[in-house]
């Protein structure tokens, strides 16, 4: 019988108490509601928008946002190389803005100039491969890669481990180190790992690569961070006139002519004998006199450098001479040491490669000599590129409109990229790492079965045989729900160990077999069951397990799909004494392994762990929510 009569309802005062009834419950609604949304927002988050607050992300609803998000991916969000390639002077990439008029024809030389090139593998890389800040991430290149060689090594990481020497302990510690060959410091390395992904990289689409700019390395990061990016700094100290940044450019060689001045050429100088990558630096035929004088009066005989270098030189007019730097070894060490400088200590003669005879040879000036050679003039480069150069040094790759091209004819797929890829990121370390899903999967079966047979089978005891000590019991079972778990948890631990029995699933079900609070809920739905069925059953001779069985379980579904749910919830979040009992990482369960994932990585991973998480437990409850209801509402109403 409804609390309010139909004839009631037409009362205006009421109406007002109903929708008010409504507003607050749409209210509490929404402030379950709004949490949520902002954690579904936040698991697609990285470092460029993570400062935001939307329920909707701005990359769905913005390309400028989706193109900031696309730069910082593709650049492995490392903000140095991308204002390097880009010549930009943006603080971050949560300001970096798409251009305004591309240049499709300076681009179209672009494209047509990597295609007649063969160039090195050091000359580029490729994006998505590494999330520095956003941490935790497993960009789609990278999650390319590693499906490549868990096919190639039928998912066995101690195989890869031989074939590529590498050392990852498992396929959740998979990553690759993002390649940076600006600096002296960096080298290309040849162990097997790297060239395997030499091959994958060179197999990508061209738009996903950046190719260094040693230009852009010495303007952004060697001249600013000597004299500052206030360029009236740099003027006053080189005795110069530049109107802006752009203005001041690498050369290919010393700096000479009309204008330029001693700090420039010192400067010059210092880049390229300390500072830039050996990769990019060159020497002339003409230093080679100098260069087996330095070796002569660093290793005396002959004899002295064939032993090290393992040739079978006569003299040292026959050593030859490399024009770029040795791969590895001594020799490309000596090189170094020729390049930068070297005095000998006991005839105090310095030997150097004259700075006329070194040069660079970047990507920069191979795309320059391929304009020129292409279209000779200046002049004629300038008509047909749309550009205005004064000079072959103005002209620097494209790679800011090329890229941009390239994003704008691929939204919809970056768009569900990154709405998935912290997903992907979390269900890959689940399904990966150990045996996570499959110990929660039958720590949650034999949680609720034995819920659902010791729960009841006491329950029915007390209700049906009515012993004169039951409230008695009942009080005890409900004392035992006021002792917090983390209270239990040392007896309990001391108590598994000493029975043997940590590191096993019995550890995991026994301290939750029985629940004083399902009991009590179970007594008081069975005290509400009529007792003509019991005794209709005796009569027509049903033993006490059929009574129990097809009398009180049949018509107690409700309630036990209630005490079901609870097992479930409590065994899937189960995580400070699945990971105290169960010190083995064999018997973790999800909980322990989130936690673990969510120790090293980001906001967004962590939201999205949080979701995943959440997902088993609301499809139940989805799914079963009509039992479940029945379950609460039927005890009160009786």
């Amino acid at each position: 019988m409804p609390i309010i009569s139909t004839i009631g309802r037409r009362s205006l005062q009421v109406r007002l108490l109903v929708w008010t009834i409504y507003g607050l419950l749409i209210i509490g609604a929404t402030t379950m509601i709004y949490p949520f949304l902002l954690m579904l927002s936040g698991s697609t988050k990285s470092s460029v928008d993570s400062p935001t607050a939307d329920m909707v992300p701005q990359f769905m609803r913005s390309d400028a946002a989706l193109y900031r998000k696309y730069v910082e991916a593709l650049f492995n969000e490392h903000l140095e190389v991308a204002k390097n390639i880009y010549q930009s002077d943006d603080a971050s990439f949560r300001v970096m803005q798409p251009p305004v008029e591309p240049n499709a024809a300076l681009v179209d030389a672009w494209r047509d100039f990597l295609a007649a090139e063969e160039l090195p593998s050091y000359a580029y890389t490729i994006g998505h491969v590494e999330a520095r800040v956003t941490r935790g991430v497993m960009p789609s290149h990278l999650r390319r890669f590693k499906a490549q060689l868990i096919e190639r090594f039928d998912d066995d990481i101690a195989a890869v481990n031989h074939a590529m020497q590498t050392d990852f302990p498992s396929w959740n510690a998979f990553a690759w180190r993002r390649e940076e060959y600006q600096q002296r410091r960096n080298t290309v390395s040849d162990l097997p790992f790297d060239l395997a992904f030499n091959e994958f990289k060179a197999a990508q689409p061209l738009e996903d690569r950046y190719y260094f700019s040693i230009e852009g390395f010495y303007r952004y990061q060697y001249l600013k961070s000597q004299y500052t990016d206030d360029l009236a700094i740099y003027n006053r100290e080189h005795g110069t006139d530049y109107g802006s940044w752009d203005q001041v450019h690498l050369d290919r060689r010393l700096p000479t002519g009309q204008g330029r001045t001693d700090l420039e050429r010192e400067d010059w100088q210092q880049f390229v004998r300390t500072i830039v990558s050996l990769l990019w630096v060159r020497i002339d035929q003409d230093a080679a006199l100098v260069y087996r004088q330095y070796l002569a009066a660093k290793y005396g005989e002959i004899a002295v450098l064939n032993a090290k270098y393992k040739t079978d030189y006569v003299r040292f007019d026959e050593v030859s001479f490399p024009s770029a730097c040795p791969p590895r070894g001594l020799p490309a060490s000596d090189w170094d040491t020729f390049l930068q400088g070297w005095v000998d200590p006991e005839s105090g003669a310095a030997f150097a490669a004259p700075a006329t005879a070194i040069y660079i040879h970047s990507v920069d000036f191979q795309f320059r000599d391929y304009l020129q050679e292409r279209f000779g003039e200046l002049g004629a480069a300038n008509e047909a590129l749309g550009l205005s150069a004064s000079d072959w040094l103005e002209i620097l790759p494209p790679q800011r409109d090329w890229h941009y091209l390239a994003f704008r004819d691929q939204t919809a797929q970056l768009r569900w990229e990154f709405l998935t890829r912290n997903f992907i990121t979390v269900i890959d370390y689940l399904a990966l790492h150990g045996r996570g899903i499959y110990n929660t999967f039958v720590y949650c079966i034999l949680a609720v079965a034995c819920a659902l047979i010791v729960n009841p089978v006491a329950a029915y005891a007390l209700s049906r045989y009515k012993p004169p000590s039951a409230y008695k019991v009942l009080l005890f079972l409900m004392l035992t729900m006021a002792f917090p778990p983390m209270v239990t948890q040392i007896p309990v631990f001391l108590m598994l160990r000493e029975f043997d029995l940590l590191n096993t699933f019995w550890a995991l079900i026994l301290p939750g077999l029985a629940h004083g609070y399902s009991i009590f809920l179970l007594k008081g739905f069975f005290d509400s069951l009529p007792r003509e069925l019991y005794e209709s059953a005796e009569i027509d001779g049903a033993g006490e397990f059929r009574i129990f069985w097809q009398i009180t379980m049949s018509l107690s579904q409700p309630i036990l799909a209630v005490i079901a749910l609870q097992a479930f919830t409590a065994a899937y979040s189960n995580f400070m004494m699945a990971l105290l009992i169960c010190q083995n990482e064999e018997m973790w369960t999800l909980m322990p392994w989130l936690y673990q994932l969510q120790q090293r990585s980001g906001e967004g991973v962590i939201f999205a762990s949080l979701i995943v998480a959440a997902v088993p437990t609301f499809a139940i409850f989805a799914f079963c929510q009509n039992v479940i209801m029945r379950g609460i509402v039927v005890p009160v109403e009786k």
